[in-house]
């Protein structure tokens, strides 16, 4: 009786579930169909279908470059947030100094500060050191939002890493960083590639951060979107929004795949 309970209960939590994602991708997927609109207007169901949509954002000024833009700031600071993040992780997991639990906060601190308060944070300290150049200050803002999203994934990667493989290749003589190069690292790059696409795409889609800090001329493609929402409703958003909704799945189908590598023995 009571195995019946439990698996009618498991059911039921399963159809909840499954429920639960179709209510919240729903949205996402009604603009699929709508990006392949012969409309000028944005409708649901299409009347006609064609490509002339994606033609006009590749043809209509402003959102190619507002895209090239947003993609060079994501790898930028995808780099960055991997080349600080990472060592961070080891150093918090396998260290054991004074602070130690002070830094980890410090490190995950952007992640419990609303977004809002995190951008003007970050404007007043980059007025305060004169820092001009656009882009720069796209990709140093990004890496703060994204870096402890890197640190999480490292850390939980090195966490599953045998510490005593470590000590084993240090008694044989070989120094603290050339055992993290050659021994540690190589065991959790899929944590690693995990972590990377997730910051790449938090910075693609990120737009608050942009919007304060970004200098006039330097649009992002969320910025470009945000406008074209504020000042027209242009039904190239339908196309774009597509194309960044296939982004996200891609991604986190790598990310998945990622993850299982990372839980193989």
């Amino acid at each position: 009786m009571m195995e019946g309970q439990g698996s009618t209960w498991r059911r039921a939590n399963a159809a909840f579930a499954i429920a639960a994602m179709i209510f919240l991708l729903l949205p996402s997927l009604i603009v699929i169909p709508m990006s392949f609109s012969d409309s000028e207007l944005i409708i649901f169901p299409p009347k006609g279908y064609s490509f002339h949509l994606y033609q006009r954002y590749v043809e209509e000024p402003g959102w190619v470059s507002a895209s090239i833009l947003s993609l060079r700031v994501a790898i930028w600071t995808t780099i960055l947030s991997i080349c600080l993040g990472v060592p961070a992780a080891y150093a918090l997991v396998r260290g054991n100094f004074p602070g130690r639990r002070m830094l980890a906060m410090f490190l995950l601190s952007p992640i419990m500060l609303p977004s809002v308060v995190l951008a003007l944070a970050i404007y007043i300290y980059f007025v305060r050191i004169s820092l001009s150049h656009g882009e720069l200050r796209l990709v140093l803002a990004h890496c703060v939002a994204t870096l402890p999203f890197v640190v999480v994934t490292a850390a939980a990667g090195i966490q599953t890493v045998d510490a005593n493989i470590e000590r084993a290749a240090t008694i044989m003589g070989a120094s603290r960083l050339y055992v993290f190069r050659t021994v540690t690292l190589p065991l959790v790059i899929p944590s690693i590639v995990a972590g990377a696409l997730f910051t790449f795409l938090i910075s693609f889609d990120e737009i608050i951060i942009s919007i304060f800090v970004a200098k006039a001329g330097d649009t992002t493609l969320p910025i470009k979107m945000f406008s074209s929402l504020v000042f027209e409703v242009s039904p190239v958003l339908a196309a774009i929004s597509t194309m960044l909704t296939l982004m996200s799945a891609l991604i986190c189908i790598l990310v998945t795949f990622a993850q299982k590598g990372d839980a193989k023995p």
